[in-house]
């Protein structure tokens, strides 16, 4: 994509955020600025070692009513030893771009210092998001599903866009789409979902919430983020991925709910699989979910998934080499909780294979289960203190597995907040499989830093 499409595609999204209030409702929230201070330390993966940083971060927040603007002005730096202990360093990938120099590395490292540009929230009539994508998800997610773009921090600050109209902000619940960018510097994960409502005018109970939709993802260059290759001379590889689906509520209220959902989708033009599921909540508190997947050779379900920076090539590979994966029928679940108005939140979801996929293949993610889970506690719960963490594991062949880093993607943050103060400590690991020969495939970050909220 040319520079001048990059500028043009960016300059009508700003344009677009900026004439949302014209279309939405009134609204009744002030104008509010916050500005905070990030005091701190972070560790990085430089040239196969771990070097620790000192952080000192800026990051004011401006809303006035359902518009949103975050920015994250942060410096690493040390105090080098040598003839002067006292020389100042700081850490130059965050300013210069590496070599050789073009408009998308300019774009990819100074575009994340916006934090966030967003119009609404998920589930409104419109929504838009540009900045960090963390679980981004089109239609019932068998195409793509909680996909994130912010794997590789704090190595690589990733800028992209989620955006989202549906009908009814026009008296027009027929159609609808949602979209996403990964990275609007390379425009390589991307992705969209038109759908619509075939029976929403009548009057027929069940059938008018139906939902019917049509996606299209793709990823335009498979080893963008590959370590030792430079996206902007190595020979771009791209996928592509389309499919229908629809969504059918059966019941909706506040103690049990339940929908029924099917896909059929297509990887590459070359291989087809699909899947029927149901899933709901019971109790007011209780999540669960449940699918039946039949997949044809060479289909990966959730193929642009939350792990899927780390392991974008290694599925490539599987797809495209001259070994096929057969044919092989495949299961869901998931189970959650949610108490006292999202105060706790957590969730698990695992699938796998029925049998063996791959005969005696013990290296192929496709012959065993994948787990991914979430938790997350508020510090309304515990006066003061909140945790989030996160975890995503493939190739889980025994229970010991489950608790293994190899092939996983940790990530975990607790937060004790007294007043306009907040300290956290931050641990994120992750397994990097296309990792260099010589180099830890293990990519270990932490650090503990302390915020003031100023104003």
């Amino acid at each position: 994509m040319t520079r001048k499409v990059r500028l043009s595609v960016l300059s009508v999204i700003f344009a677009v955020i900026l004439v949302l209030p014209i279309f939405s409702e009134e609204t009744e929230n002030p104008f509010n600025m916050g500005m905070s201070l990030v005091i701190g330390t972070q560790s990085f993966a430089e040239n196969g070692e771990t070097v620790t940083y000192q952080k000192l971060s800026f990051n004011p927040d401006i809303s006035f009513g359902k518009i949103g603007l975050g920015l994250d002005v942060t410096l690493h730096y040390n105090f080098t030893g040598g003839e002067n202990a006292n020389e100042f360093a700081i850490r130059t990938a965050d300013w210069v771009p590496d070599n050789p120099v073009t408009f998308s590395k300019i774009l990819g490292l100074y575009l994340p210092l916006i934090r966030y540009v967003r119009y609404g929230v998920k589930g409104d009539s419109i929504y838009a998001k540009l900045g960090s994508i963390d679980d981004f998800t089109l239609g019932n997610g068998f195409i793509m599903g909680n996909y994130s773009n912010t794997l590789l921090l704090p190595e690589k600050k990733i800028f992209g866009l989620s955006f989202d109209l549906d009908g009814s902000l026009f008296n027009f619940p027929l159609v609808g789409f949602e979209s996403v960018v990964g990275n609007l510097a390379m425009f390589d994960v991307i992705g969209s979902r038109l759908y619509v409502r075939p029976f929403v005018f009548t009057d027929i109970p069940i059938a008018k919430n139906l939902q019917v939709g049509a996606t299209f993802a793709a990823d335009t260059n498979v080893y963008a983020q590959s370590p030792d290759l430079d996206p902007d001379t190595s020979v771009q590889e791209g996928v592509i991925a389309f499919g229908t689906d629809f969504r059918l509520p059966l019941l909706s209220n506040p103690a049990v709910s339940l929908a029924t959902f099917g896909d059929v989708a297509s990887l590459a033009g070359k291989s087809v699989g699909g899947m029927l599921g149901f899933g709901g909540k019971l109790i007011s508190f209780l999540t669960y979910g449940a699918q039946l997947r039949i997949l044809g050779k060479n289909f990966i379900p959730d193929y642009f998934d939350s792990s899927y920076d780390l392991f974008r090539t290694v599925k490539y590979e599987l797809v495209n080499s001259g070994n096929e994966i057969p044919a092989y029928v495949g299961w869901f679940a998931s189970i959650g909780t949610s108490f006292l108005d999202d105060s706790i939140v957590f969730n698990i979801g695992i699938d796998g294979p029925f049998g063996e996929v791959v005969a005696g293949d013990t290296d192929n993610m496709m012959n065993y289960p994948h787990l991914t889970g979430i938790f997350e506690v508020k510090n309304n719960i515990l006066q003061g203190f909140s945790f989030d963490a996160s975890y995503d594991k493939k190739l889980i062949k025994t229970w010991s597995d489950l608790v293994s880093p190899e092939d996983a993607v940790i990530k975990a943050q607790l937060n004790y907040e007294t007043g306009p103060a907040m300290i956290s400590f931050v641990y994120r690991i992750k397994y990097v499989p296309d990792a260099a020969a010589d180099s830890n495939p293990w990519e270990i970050t932490s650090g503990l830093e302390s915020s003031i909220q100023l104003f």
